[in-house]
């Protein structure tokens, strides 16, 4: 019997201590955010686009399939999940990015990272206990929050989180799956939006061998890129074909990784995206537009501290740095929070 098998059968809670890291997460107030943030179509644009916390969803399902096929811990895939995502600051990537530009601007060589961020979240950030911060949550869940995608040595790690999460190795097995996960969700979701929206079309990725294979095989299947259905059938046999891809070759080699062959189709289809999607003039614009709401606040509240709600004047108050509350509170916001306060500050 596993220790964790022996701990679920003998605690008095109902729950083994990964599925209650999962429900510690899934009620905490950050992960509720997720639902406002933006994944690459700003949540502004209309209620069909994936959010960050939808995103973050189709990862904790993938993860889990793949846990669950390759005998590890499900509930440890999904708790890891379910907080990889907690620290993203609003307007996606380009406002977390805004935020480290800031930062380092300031003096701050770390700046923000939003993994070592969603770590701080369910560690620091979040208060659900007297006695301490955080939501208490396992060793292991913690540890694959830090360490679920590389770089894992960050600049920032104090030499006691070095030491206590043993930076560098390798993470878990189940960490990796979110990696990998977090990667299958991102490319099938994109293509999904990118395509509904008109920015690109099966076409332009038609030319890789991975995509020429699954539309062949719903040809196949009598499903043609003119039927209503095809863009569904199209992302649910990719997500498939992917997931199986690295249970097919952990249940060979115990590693959890893709062959070769669908590594450097995956390489391929990043470089069209990037291209054709994450470069689109519409959403470049969508995203400068975050960008320069977040510079304008963090400004905002550098120059009048008594504009932040009472929490983080406290923090200041008690010693904590300046710049780091401010980036903390505005990484914790809502796109349409921030464009609101934006607003309000700004416009009146």
């Amino acid at each position: 019997m596993r220790d964790i098998d022996r701990f679920y059968r003998f605690n008095d809670d109902y729950r083994n201590p990964y599925a209650r890291d999962r429900d510690r997460i899934i009620h905490c107030s950050s992960f509720r955010r997720l639902e406002y943030k933006t994944q690459v179509f700003l949540n502004t644009q209309g209620d069909y686009f994936r959010t960050r916390l939808t995103h973050t969803i189709e990862v904790s399902q993938i993860a889990r399939t793949i846990a669950n096929h390759c005998n590890l811990e499900e509930n440890l895939a999904e708790a890891i999940a379910l907080a990889h995502d907690l620290g993203h600051s609003p307007f996606g990537h380009s406002g977390g990015d805004e935020l480290d530009r800031i930062l380092k601007d300031s003096g701050y060589k770390n700046g923000f990272e939003h993994n070592f961020q969603s770590f701080r979240v369910v560690s620091e950030l979040e208060k659900r206990y007297k006695e301490f911060n955080g939501l208490n949550l396992t060793y292991a869940t913690l540890e694959g929050i830090l360490k679920h995608s590389k770089p894992y040595d960050k600049p920032f790690f104090s030499k006691n989180l070095k030491e206590i999460f043993k930076i560098e190795n390798d993470p878990k097995l189940e960490a990796m799956i979110v990696d990998l996960s977090d990667e299958i969700a991102y490319i099938s979701h994109d293509i999904d939006d990118g395509i509904k929206q008109k920015i690109i079309s099966i076409d332009i990725l038609e030319d890789n061998a991975l995509i020429a294979k699954l539309i062949k095989n719903l040809n196949n299947d009598g499903v043609y890129k003119n039927d209503k259905v095809f863009r569904y059938r199209f992302i649910s046999s990719l997500i498939n074909t992917l997931a199986q891809n690295i249970i097919n070759n952990f249940k060979k080699s115990k590693q959890i990784c893709y062959d070769k062959d669908i590594t450097s189709n995956l390489r391929d289809i990043k470089k069209t995206l990037f291209k054709y999607l994450y470069k689109n003039e519409e959403i470049k614009r969508k995203m400068f537009f975050g960008k320069q709401c977040i510079r304008a606040l963090f400004n905002d509240f550098m120059n009048d501290k008594y504009l932040l709600p009472l929490e983080a004047k406290d923090r200041i108050d008690s010693g904590a740095k300046i710049h780091r509350v401010i980036s903390d509170y505005i990484a914790s916001m809502t796109d349409r929070y921030a464009i609101k306060l934006y607003k309000e500050l700004h416009i009146g």
